[in-house]
């Protein structure tokens, strides 16, 4: 049976995600603290990958636009 084998980064992730886990916890936070942080964490990528989305439509749409078209 072959081993499940992680890539670096995905190795790497897991080392960040462990050792913030662990520094958390050793400063007293509870499981419960743990996992309000990680949903807020949650909450800031999503709002952050919703705006990159915006900012990309924006841009496609500006570049769309006959004014910003050259003229033949």
């Amino acid at each position: 049976m072959e081993a499940l084998t992680l890539s670096t980064d995905q190795k790497g992730t897991r080392i960040l995600a462990r050792t913030f886990f662990n520094q958390l916890r050793a400063s007293g936070y509870t499981p419960h603290q743990v996992i309000g942080i990680a949903t807020e964490l949650l909450e800031l990528v999503t709002t952050d990958i919703k705006e990159g989305d915006k900012a990309t439509a924006v841009q496609a749409a500006q570049e769309q636009a006959p004014e910003n078209r050259p003229h033949a």
